[in-house]
């Protein structure tokens, strides 16, 4: 079974006290990575275990939430497809795209599932401006958008997906975001149920930023949105 990951380094997100930033560098197929989280969280509720974020990228695949309809599944032979118990719909997963499930106490952080939701979007709208993209939410549809004028009036496209599970007060599965992906991948599903709008990346708007560029900015997000980091906390290199 997949381990993990390696541990890239502790921050301290108040009132939650130190946890794990771990990154898996090799693709991780999604029913282990389920397993892992399903074992780290209860590790976490028994008090075994710190809270984590782990940082990955998935094999090419399809993953249907709790609220999945049939019909948005347009191909189910291009790529395997898995139900999970996250919410929301259908939604892709694939090389290019920078995971982070995000295994937090919620217990200790106020016990409110909307208001952790919307942490993470901040998260996301957070780590784009690091990255010189402006991200921006959408009443109605969960998730980050950036606006697309230049393909055309009203144009928005999703650049970053949210789907979580909370048990027993703790949180797994998490958010994604495209970094450079295979866009032609989302044709075989309407993704997250949504018609009307597209899917975008930062290599799509013309960002180059690496993968450690993005966790990077990601890891400074979460700790200007959770808390601040202990004196001196910062990001070793890859192996």
């Amino acid at each position: 079974m997949v381990k993990l990951g390696q541990i890239l380094t502790h921050t301290s997100l108040t009132p939650g006290g130190p946890i794990d930033w771990l990154c898996s560098t090799d693709p991780v197929a999604y029913e282990a990575a389920v397993a892992e989280m399903e074992a780290r969280v209860a590790a976490i509720r028994a008090g075994e275990a710190r809270e984590c974020v782990w940082l990955l990228e998935h094999p090419a695949l399809y993953t249907a939430g709790t609220s999945a309809k049939p019909e948005d599944l347009i191909d189910a032979e291009r790529f395997p497809v898995h139900r999970s118990g996250r919410g929301g719909q259908f939604t892709y997963h694939g090389p290019g795209q920078r995971i982070a499930y995000v295994m937090l106490d919620l217990h200790r952080r106020g016990r409110d599932v909307r208001g952790f939701v919307g942490q993470l979007e901040d998260c996301i709208i957070s780590t784009l401006g690091r990255l010189g993209v402006v991200g921006e939410r959408r009443q109605g549809r969960v998730g980050v958008w950036v606006a697309r004028p230049e393909l055309g009036p009203g144009r928005e496209d999703k650049i970053a997906a949210i789907g979580v599970r909370i048990r027993r007060w703790v949180s797994f599965h998490g958010l994604s975001l495209n970094v450079a992906p295979d866009l032609e991948h989302y044709s075989s599903i309407v993704p997250c149920g949504i018609t009307g709008h597209g899917v975008t990346s930062l290599a799509d708007l013309g960002v180059t930023s690496s993968v450690d560029d993005v966790d990077s900015a990601l890891i400074g997000a979460f700790e200007d949105v959770f808390g601040a980091p202990p004196q001196g906390a910062k990001k070793p290199p890859r192996p």
